[in-house]
């Protein structure tokens, strides 16, 4: 067997984003399409649920520093994904990326990564859409039972009495239908995004607006929670937050707060999934990819100090007041006049979690889809829709593992964990691009990130930086789970993956206009 650091040969990677024909991704999305996969990723569960997360357990008002210090991290990470991008325009984003630059045990680490980021976030999200489904319900006297909507590892006191999860249906059915469409099709699936966009983000900039009537000056002072702040205690008189901790007060609660809300930014990198199918990827993807980051970073920040000035920030530590429906909460306790926007607010974050999670469904079948192409999948994972020429088998294998973990697991755990696999796929791009730079200098380069020489890497290593300093920011017990998580990875890979790898056997697919497949060696070079 070859090295488990064996390189893929870029002249394949290259040959495989040229293919086309059957067996091959259509390319049917457009620059808008891109920006607006961004923003479907990006606004969701991030602004509307971890903004108010944040302030209440670690940045106070300093939720927009937080949300800056996120965005700098994202902006280095989000230049070497749109050079990788541009150059190598084909599925399976920082895994395919990892695989030509640092070998293949990188790029499976990557691979293992990135199911906490897709997989695990659109579980995520889809727990949050059942409880906010519920809200929205509750406005007209409806409510679906708490049994039904919540995990067999939850309880709450409901009327009096203890309730106990049972089944999460809400977020399991939300799953399954947007597997289905993603099954469809590529362009359908952009076309609804499309839609949804647009209306969620407008009615966050009618929130913005209203909202900044209401701003009370006195809660943005102080702006950062102090070193000696109170614990804040629930009505019962039990504390629910404490800020003892370095990440949690002062600037050290910035990096906290930047490491909570960092589930926010998850999205732009998914755009760099759909490279395959982009109409001129070179031209399109930095489009795609950094301009989404940047229309998101803008509402973000004028979102976070506008929900932190309408309400104070303690009042969100409290679930019984502010907890995942903090929004609804501060509208309707703050904003006299406007219950209307609260229902609004409710339908945007609906619509917001329902784009967030189609993006994230397609970026891990795309993931999966090159994984197969390679052999480190099962074959599955890589078959087309004979007639919608989508990786159908992938959208319904993870309709069923994402499905059965949102119905069953609580949505706090899964939350971090997104954040921990992007990071990591973070650092990694972001150190690929300074590797390529010195590997294959001469190779053309559609988009260049600034700051990138080989005796320059300043983006690369800032972006690498910046995101490991966010890892250490996260919870110890985040942290034991994702290396957990990684460890089984190792165990996978060793036992399936390197005895069925293409490379590691010597063979090496090389797709033609043809649809011939080529067998060859890997040079001495690639090993």
């Amino acid at each position: 067997m070859a090295s488990i650091f064996a390189k893929k040969p870029l002249a394949v990677l290259l040959g495989e984003a040229n293919s086309t024909g059957h067996g091959t991704l259509k390319r049917t999305l457009g620059a808008g399409n891109l920006v607006a996969l961004g923003v479907g990723a990006i606004i969701g569960a991030g602004l509307f649920v971890r903004t108010a997360a944040a302030a209440a357990q670690a940045s106070g008002p300093g939720v927009t520093l937080a949300f800056i210090v996120a965005a700098i991290g994202c902006v280095f990470a989000g230049l070497c994904y749109a050079e990788f991008a541009a150059m190598i325009p084909i599925a399976g984003s920082a895994y395919t990326y990892a695989y030509t630059t640092m070998g293949e045990f990188v790029a499976w680490v990557i691979g293992w990564a990135l199911i906490m980021e897709y997989a695990l976030g659109a579980a995520t999200v889809s727990i949050a859409w059942s409880e906010y489904l519920n809200k929205l319900l509750q406005v007209f006297g409806m409510s679906i039972p708490y049994n039904l909507s919540h995990s067999p590892f939850e309880s709450a006191v409901v009327n009096g009495v203890t309730e106990h999860g049972l089944i999460n249906l809400p977020a399991l059915l939300v799953i399954v239908a947007l597997s289905l469409l993603l099954v469809k099709g590529t362009q359908e699936s952009a076309m609804f995004n499309a839609v949804v966009v647009v209306l969620k983000v407008l009615i966050v900039l009618v929130f913005i607006a209203v909202g900044w009537q209401f701003i009370n000056p006195a809660n943005h002072t102080p702006y950062l929670i102090p070193e000696n702040a109170e614990p804040v205690k629930n009505a019962a008189g039990d504390v629910v937050r404490s800020y003892t901790e370095w990440n949690k007060h002062g600037f050290g609660g910035i990096l906290g707060g930047a490491a909570i809300v960092f589930f926010a930014f998850i999205g732009f990198d998914a755009v760099s999934t759909a490279a395959q199918e982009a109409k001129n990827p070179k031209r399109d993807m930095p489009i795609g990819i950094l301009g989404s980051l940047a229309i998101c970073t803008v509402l973000y920040i004028l979102f976070g100090h506008v929900l932190t000035g309408v309400a104070n920030w303690r009042e969100f530590a409290d679930p019984a007041l502010g907890g995942e429906a903090s929004v609804t909460y501060a509208i309707k306790a703050h904003m006299p006049g406007y219950g209307w926007l609260a229902t609004a607010v409710t339908v945007a974050i609906l619509l917001g979690f329902s784009s967030v999670m189609l993006v994230m469904l397609m970026g891990q079948s795309r993931v999966f889809f090159s994984m197969a192409k390679d052999g480190l999948m099962p074959k599955a994972f890589s078959e087309l829709h004979p007639r919608f020429n989508t990786p159908y088998k992938s959208n319904l294998m993870l309709m069923v593992f994402v499905g059965l973990f949102a119905a069953f697991v609580p949505g706090s755990l899964a939350g971090d964990l997104t954040s921990f696999g992007t990071l990591l796929a973070f650092v990694l791009v972001s150190l690929g691009v300074w590797i390529m730079r010195r590997s294959d200098p001469d190779q053309p380069r559609p988009f260049r990130s600034p700051l990138s020489s080989p005796s320059f890497p300043l983006v690369p290593i800032m972006g690498a930086l910046i995101c490991l300093l966010l890892i250490v920011a996260l919870d110890a017990f985040t942290l034991k789970v994702a290396l957990g998580w990684m460890l089984l990875g190792f165990v996978v890979y060793f036992l399936y993956g390197r005895r069925k790898s293409l490379l590691q056997k010597g063979i090496v697919v090389v797709p033609t206009e043809m649809e011939e497949a080529a067998f060859i060696e890997p040079s001495d070079k690639n090993l």
